[in-house]
């Protein structure tokens, strides 16, 4: 999910406040899901995938019979606490959920981003307990570091500084949007297209107040008039340009529901029992008891209104009389007074007093109802015939997308071998053209690991000649070392720094050493090299990522010439702009485009975000159009 995304789901959640945090569970490495208990009896299941995504799910999947330590101590800590305000960092893939309980308002971070975290902070957003403990260069998330994130957004700069940020870009006007404001490359093209600039415009010549009300449009768009609709491309809050629209949704969260695969639980008796429902029940299901939450808001605010004309001439005097008050007092000094007056009935009936919005809450005829003092008794009852017709505008629409919901159509089963897992799948690895394996290491650790135990005699050491990247290990003679050669260069940190082309060098394993010279030092997944080595200069970086059917099937990638023998689709990637998150799920799409609708529903268990992202080389990444 980008920024854009989480702008959506934060704007979707915050409508459900209040909300009471109930359980919490951790169902794997990465994964955690929060029951939060709203109004009127509502329940809502809130799914977060560290690193990838966070929406509300319709059903939860089974956890382990013994929670882990992380989701014993959120428990401790946030359980039956009050959630006070969901809010993103910015325009970061960041959601902060400030919970209150007892004396102390805790705040619950969600990292999206990179292989994201989950970080419970005090009050003073000191940290208490991060999920993984990490150190970057500007900051650390470890027990009692103060937790320092400062999200940027675009959206938020004034009409002098957005101008300043588009000037100062030496990037077209798509990549300014996309990699400088983070909208990632589908919202930086739909922000050109709303604008009416040309894409490949210098951001410096465009007319940037133009730019501003078009990303301002978007946003406001994202968090007020949501559309959810899954298309060919991707699952949005709002269909883009002229999409084709596979599928639209009452909630954006219904929508994410539906486009990500289910996570495997565990599994056990009670699990096996359960009917097993088809995506088309699912969804008329979800649709059911949303409409049914939205008639109870119909139903409350229909009922607060009456409560208004039930009491219209208390209502108005106490309006009147505390917006009189509030130009000669502080909120403060009037909740002192009205609560000294407790035996008055009129001060008896304020029940609360919410000084950030100039409002109190009345009880009156048994409901609880929020005034706002600065306002006519007239327009306090607009602001619930506003909530009456906006509930019920969401209730048609949910009428009318159970009327659209399509049977499904009876699936074909498949009967597929998928890949056996094996020892070298946890390295970077591919098969050159003629069948030997080239193996490299995915950080440090592992380069050590494979020069100290799996690198032998017969085989040849290969690095790019950059600082950063993988060891890489040929196991074996082959005719095809250009590809090996190819693959080291991409997995380096030239593909990081945007280079498209990269020096690579190879030696034997004999002079591949640990050992340092008097006064040398050999830093951690170093090596020291020494006699003759034999270089290619200028290779060219680029990787292939595809589908192999036979003998197994798998994802797989690699040098494009490897694998455009034994995939049945591929596409190639080089240097670019796109995150490794998100170039997996344009590559997925881009892989899925290629086959028959029926066989890719099939190989959801081996095509997707995650086993391709095992091939996308570190740093930006663009798709190579054919």
């Amino acid at each position: 999910m980008s920024g854009v995304d989480l702008r959506a789901l934060v704007a979707e959640a915050a409508d459900r406040l209040p909300l009471w945090v109930g359980k919490i569970y951790q169902f794997d490495a990465m994964t955690l899901g929060i029951r939060l208990n709203g109004e009127d009896r509502a329940k809502y299941q809130l799914l977060v995938e560290m690193g990838r995504r966070a929406h509300f799910t319709a059903e939860f999947p089974n956890p382990p019979k013994n929670p882990p330590s992380f989701a014993m101590l959120l428990r401790k800590h946030l359980d039956g606490g009050k959630v006070l305000g969901i809010r993103q960092l910015g325009l970061e893939r960041t959601i902060c959920i400030d919970v209150g309980k007892h004396d102390t308002t805790y705040h619950l971070i969600f990292e999206l981003f990179d292989e994201g975290n989950t970080v419970l902070c005090d009050e003073g957003y000191t940290i208490i307990k991060p999920l993984w403990h990490h150190r970057f260069k500007n900051r650390e998330v470890i027990p009692g570091a103060v937790y320092a994130f400062e999200g940027s957004d675009c959206s938020a700069l004034s009409p002098a500084e957005f101008e300043s940020m588009l000037a100062g870009s030496d990037r077209d006007i798509v990549r300014t949007l996309a990699v400088g404001c983070m909208l990632g490359g589908a919202y930086a093209e739909e922000v050109c297209r709303l604008a009416g600039v040309d894409k490949n415009a210098a951001a410096k010549e465009v007319d940037a107040e133009t730019v501003r009300k078009a990303l301002e449009r978007l946003i406001t768009s994202v968090e007020k008039s949501r559309e959810p609709v899954i298309t060919p491309s991707g699952c949005w809050p709002v269909l883009l340009g002229n999409e084709e629209v596979r599928e639209r949704f009452t909630t954006f969260s219904e929508a994410l529901d539906a486009f990500y695969p289910k996570i495997a639980g565990e599994k056990g008796e009670v699990a096996t029992e359960k009917p097993r429902l088809s995506q088309a029940e699912v969804i008329r299901r979800r649709q059911e008891e949303a409409i049914k939450g939205f008639e109870k808001k119909i139903e409350r605010y229909e009922r607060i209104v009456e409560v208004f004309y039930e009491n219209y001439t208390t209502v108005a005097e106490i309006i009147t009389t505390l917006d009189e008050a509030s130009k000669t007092r502080s909120w403060q000094e009037i909740e002192r007074i009205l609560k000294s007056n407790g035996n008055n009935p009129t001060a008896k009936m304020v029940r609360a007093v919410h000084p950030a919005e100039a409002a109190v809450d009345l009880e009156l005829s048994g409901e609880r109802v929020m005034v706002y003092v600065h306002e006519t008794i007239e327009q306090n009852i607009g602001r619930y015939y506003d909530q009456i017709k906006k509930f019920k505008k969401k209730k048609a629409g949910a009428l009318a997308a159970m009327e659209r919901t399509v049977p499904e159509k009876p699936r074909r089963k498949q009967s597929l071998a998928l890949q056996k897992k094996r020892w070298y799948h946890r390295f970077r690895w591919f098969t050159t053209s003629d069948g030997v394996l080239v193996i490299g290491g995915r950080d440090a650790s592992q380069n050590e690991e494979l020069v100290k135990k799996y690198m032998e005699g017969g085989d040849l050491f290969i690095h790019a000649d950059v600082h950063g990247g993988s060891v890489v290990i040929v196991k074996g003679t082959t005719e095809h070392l250009d590809e090996a050669v190819q693959f080291a260069a991409s997995y380096s940190n030239a593909w990081k720094a945007g280079h498209f082309t990269a020096d690579v060098y190879a030696a034997r394993p004999d002079q591949v050493s640990k050992t340092a010279e008097s006064g040398e030092y050999v830093a951690r997944g170093a090596f020291i090299i020494r006699g003759e080595r034999q270089y290619f200069r200028n290779v060219p970086l680029g990787v292939a990522i595809g589908l192999a059917m036979t003998p197994e099937v798998a994802v797989i990638g690699g040098p494009a010439a490897a694998i455009r023998e034994r995939a049945k689709v591929w596409v190639e990637l080089r240097p670019g702009q796109f995150e490794p998150n998100d170039i997996a799920k344009k590559v997925v799409r881009a892989l899925r485009e290629k086959l028959p609708e029926e066989e890719w529903k099939g190989l959801k268990s081996a095509l997707n975000t995650e086993t391709v992202a095992a091939f996308i080389p570190p740093g930006g990444s663009d798709i190579v159009e054919p």
